[in-house]
């Protein structure tokens, strides 16, 4: 247990857990409502915020934070004007700031150490400082979705009934895209801006195959989130492995497990 007298390891797991914990929070609602491609437009959004952090001596955290907060209420009003179909909305912004992203990182002379550990997570990236702030943004992020934890669950099932039923659904969706986007922002250190999308859908699709409730399929996306996130930070210290690749690994692995065991306990008649 010799990794714990490390404080870089320590903060690795403290913005690990949070992360770990509201991913799936997020996930669920995003699996339900075939919104998956919004975390990973986010993520190429916050490479470009980092780049712009790298570029111009800021806080790589804050400028992605930034970037991911107005991309996100210009996804909203995108997808909400209808003058643009949802899917292309998310193809602008996730081509649009991938290009963004590659022009400055030219301007800082190509890549560095930092920006890799940024795309692809390195605990070693997590400041002092920076473990507050997350740990705030983390809760932050929960009590939100608690408040709303209804109107998202009756919005993700029927989003036309819930409009009906005078619920702000407009309101409720720019709501919780920011909410992505500041989830996506503040797991680069451990996840990186690559893998972030991973983390909020794989461990909602591994428990959707137990095919449970919703608030148990909750739950188990949570065990399976955290889970990847503790065993994949201790893994990455003892075999010297990326982090955020080796927890993205983990969660498959899980996924991969949760696929097939219960198919092959049916056996090859399919009613047991």
């Amino acid at each position: 247990m010799e990794l714990f007298q490390y404080n870089f390891i320590l903060r690795g797991f403290a913005v690990g857990i949070v992360v770990g914990t509201i991913a799936p929070l997020l996930g669920i609602f995003l699996v339900l409502r075939r919104y998956s491609l919004i975390a990973d437009t986010l993520s190429h959004v916050s490479l470009a915020g980092v780049a712009i952090g790298l570029l111009t001596g800021i806080s790589p955290i804050l400028t992605a934070i930034g970037t991911s907060v107005v991309a996100s209420v210009f996804i909203d009003r995108l997808r909400s004007s209808q003058k643009v179909y949802g899917e292309s909305a998310l193809a602008l912004f996730l081509s649009g700031s991938l290009a963004i992203a590659v022009v400055l990182i030219g301007l800082a002379k190509g890549f560095t150490v930092d920006l890799f550990s940024y795309l692809f997570g390195s605990i070693t990236t997590v400041k002092p400082g920076d473990v507050t702030g997350i740990v705030i943004l983390g809760i932050s992020v929960i009590a939100v979705l608690t408040a709303f934890y209804k109107e998202l669950v009756f919005i993700s099932f029927d989003e036309d009934q819930a409009k009906v039923s005078g619920i702000p659904t407009k309101t409720i969706n720019t709501i919780f895209i920011l909410l992505v986007g500041l989830t996506v922002a503040i797991s680069m250190p451990v996840i990186g801006v690559l893998l972030v999308s991973a983390l909020m859908i794989i461990p909602v699709v591994t428990a959707l195959q137990l095919k449970r409730s919703f608030f148990q399929t909750v739950i188990i996306s949570e065990a399976v989130s955290l889970f990847s996130i503790i065993s994949g930070i201790i893994s990455s210290y003892y075999l010297n492995l990326p982090t955020g690749g080796t927890i993205v690994l983990i969660a498959l692995l899980l996924f991969c497990i949760m696929f097939i065991v219960p198919k092959a306990s049916l056996g090859p008649s399919g009613n047991g």
